[in-house]
């Protein structure tokens, strides 16, 4: 008899238990609200460049590091600079190229690090126009992004072939004319990358011919923040790298899944898809071949007079090694 109490107790205070264990998460549920995540907004062009990026947002990482990151797209990476520096959006994405003519300009901001290694440019012209062979270039219309890495590698393009001074018209073209500017005849040739080739190809057909014009020179796609804004914000860009981090580690378990998520976000087709996704080394890093870079390129804006400046900073200023240092050590190869 008294084991039969004493067993009727145990189940009572199991059930007892389970009630309150009930209860508990019911009131949990309908009472405290979740941490409210912090916003985070990014600036960036809708390309390959900022995969990592789709993949974070995608796979909610941003959120499971407390963020919500919210994306404004921009025409081209100087353009989401320049929203950033105008307090449009908090950080923005963009190549190496334009830090190094807003620090030539004396702007104050940082590379938190780089997500994508890419060579993807390509002088592109209309044989119709004379140009079948490279030197047929000369004396030409080119349509190019001024101030952008677009027109630093086909300056150095024309250099290497001893081309200088530089014996063509460059004609400011954003990248989203690029296409129409050559289809219409504005120009004789375009630079520009995927899906553009490939559109031009298509609609030019054999009357087309391209060049790659980066010569073997990977260029970096830079995640940049402001220098209050990272003074400011120095846990937060943790998590966001932490967030960049788990969408390289998904990216390298699961390509194929992480290249539809890539496709659907930048809309693309699976042709350009096909191209665009070898054109692309989609990590973190802060390697020193970044620093040498950007002195590459600002010594070249200062030898064709793009800049009042006469020296070559100190880039290493304009790097933000401590978070990613803190997330993924392994990925900073900086000597300072």
């Amino acid at each position: 008899m008294i084991l039969k109490s004493r067993k009727r107790i145990e189940l009572l205070s199991v059930a007892g238990a389970m009630i309150l264990a009930l209860v508990l998460g019911l009131s949990a549920c309908q009472g405290e609200p979740a941490a409210k995540l912090e916003t985070v907004t990014v600036g960036m062009e809708s390309t390959a460049v900022n995969s990592l990026i789709y993949i974070a947002v995608e796979q909610n990482y941003f959120a499971a590091n407390g963020l919500e990151v919210v994306i404004k797209e921009y025409p081209s990476g100087l353009a989401a600079v320049n929203g950033m520096l105008n307090n449009e959006v908090d950080t923005a994405t963009a190549a190496e190229f334009v830090v190094v003519g807003k620090a030539l300009a004396g702007h104050s901001l940082r590379v938190l690090a780089s997500i994508d290694k890419f060579r993807h440019i390509y002088l592109v012209g209309r044989k119709d126009r004379g140009i079948n062979k490279f030197s047929d270039i000369k004396m030409k219309k080119i349509g190019v992004p001024l101030k952008t890495a677009a027109e630093f590698y086909l300056g150095r393009f024309l250099e290497l072939r001893g081309m200088t001074p530089f014996p063509v018209a460059l004609i400011n073209v954003p990248p989203p004319q690029a296409v129409d500017a050559l289809i219409n005849g504005d120009v004789d040739a375009v630079v520009t990358w995927q899906p553009g080739v490939k559109t031009i190809e298509d609609r030019l057909g054999n009357g087309a011919v391209k060049w790659p014009v980066q010569s073997g020179q990977s260029a970096y796609c830079a995640v940049l923040g402001s220098e209050g804004w990272i003074k400011m914000n120095p846990e937060r860009i943790k998590r966001f790298l932490k967030a960049l981090a788990r969408a390289e580690d998904h990216l390298v378990r699961y390509p194929d899944e992480a290249r539809a998520i890539v496709q659907r976000r930048a809309r693309y087709n699976d042709r350009d898809m096909a191209t665009i996704w070898t054109e692309h080394q989609l990590s973190l890093s802060l390697d020193q071949s970044l620093i040498l870079a950007m002195e590459d390129q600002a010594r070249w804006m200062i030898r064709n007079k793009l800049t009042d400046e006469k020296n070559t900073p100190d880039f290493l200023d304009y790097i933000y090694v401590d978070a990613l240092a803190a997330v993924r050590p392994g990925a900073v190869n900086i000597i300072r």
